[in-house]
């Protein structure tokens, strides 16, 4: 079943950030949310999580979906390891070992026991990145997800979405074409500053 945004507004302190936005999404497969900075790209996902409610308009489909993120900022517990920020969403049936694995196709062999605070800010956006895809949904949204990576990261970051949520509805949001082109962006949603 698809999903259906019709007429979405929202506005902050009376000043129109969404107004009248409507789209479809489909079951599966990768949506570009695009927009200049300020646009609300990120209000509109956090409306579609169910973190804000938008002043108007509907969305119909998402109810019961499972939706997982990474969010602009990484939102690890700091004081935790990387092992235990994602050990947070994962059933019981998932292991040490399948999550040392994913670890390490994101590059951090060797880093399940550090704590957050001890890594650096790549490091903690792909245990962010590794968290959001481990933990069981069916929409995965991506808001500015590898940001602060290295093209060879990045680049592997990717081929890690690719591998392991290609069957769920990914929303992405980027300034980079290119990281909409490398995951197959199939359409793009654009958002204007003073509405949609």
């Amino acid at each position: 079943m698809p999903v259906v945004v019709k007429n979405l507004s929202k506005s902050f302190d009376g000043k129109a950030v969404l107004s009248g936005l409507s789209f479809e999404l489909p079951d599966s497969g990768v949506v570009a949310v695009a927009g200049r900075s300020g646009s609300g790209k990120t209000t509109l996902l956090n409306i579609l999580m169910g973190l804000l409610p938008p002043d108007a308009g509907r969305i119909d489909g998402l109810a019961g979906r499972r939706v997982t993120a990474v969010f602009q900022e990484n939102r690890l517990l700091e004081s935790w390891s990387a092992m235990k920020n994602i050990r947070l969403v994962c059933p019981r049936a998932v292991t040490d070992a399948e999550i040392r694995a994913h670890l390490a196709e994101v590059g951090l062999a060797g880093e399940e026991k550090t704590v957050a605070r001890a890594l650096s800010g790549g490091m903690k956006r792909r245990v962010a990145l590794v968290r959001a895809v481990i933990a069981p949904g069916d929409v995965l949204i991506l808001d500015e997800p590898f940001k602060g990576l290295d093209e060879a990261t990045r680049e592997a970051a990717i081929r890690y979405v690719l591998r392991h949520a290609s069957n769920r509805l990914i929303l992405l949001v980027t300034h980079d074409r290119a990281e909409a082109e490398a995951l197959g962006a199939e359409k793009t949603i654009t958002i204007g500053g003073d509405g949609a």
